[in-house]
């Protein structure tokens, strides 16, 4: 099962529903709304023990896992709350979905293993790698 169709099981959605698109969509927009962008998010990180974490998202190695509860507590209630009426999810699921897609959004974000110059991710860039996720979702490609 590929990320994206964990993500749609657990919004209860198809996988080709627009759920995990809102997610992520809503995801990099958050980034961007940092103060600091990605800077920011990642000085948010280490102020909450979790440092090291992000930065392998960041880095060209394997990303960390982060468990929901520990992303929880970097973003704080508010912020979950929030993240959550904008992508339409139940905010006692959107850490949890989060903990999933973040990762992968902040590691396509930075393909050199640095942060992009403002700390803004390109969203282009980053459904574009993302992408390669979306093509298991759900279909039997028989040309593989």
């Amino acid at each position: 099962m590929s990320l994206l169709d964990s993500i749609g099981s657990l919004l209860g959605k198809s996988p080709e529903g627009g759920g995990q698109q809102a997610l992520i969509a809503t995801a990099l927009e958050f980034v961007n709304n940092q103060p600091g962008g990605l800077n920011g998010l990642i000085q948010q990180f280490r102020e909450k023990g979790a440092g090291d974490i992000i930065s392998s998202w960041v880095s060209n190695g394997e990303n960390q896992a982060i468990s929901p509860d520990t992303l929880h507590n970097v973003l704080g209630s508010d912020t979950v709350t929030n993240l959550a009426a904008k992508a339409g999810v139940a905010p006692d699921q959107v850490s949890g979905l989060l903990s999933q897609i973040l990762p992968h959004v902040v590691n396509a974000a930075t393909p050199e293993g640095e942060v992009p110059a403002e700390g803004k991710l390109n969203a282009t860039t980053v459904l574009g790698a993302l992408g390669g996720l979306a093509s298991f979702l759900g279909k039997d490609d028989k040309t593989a």
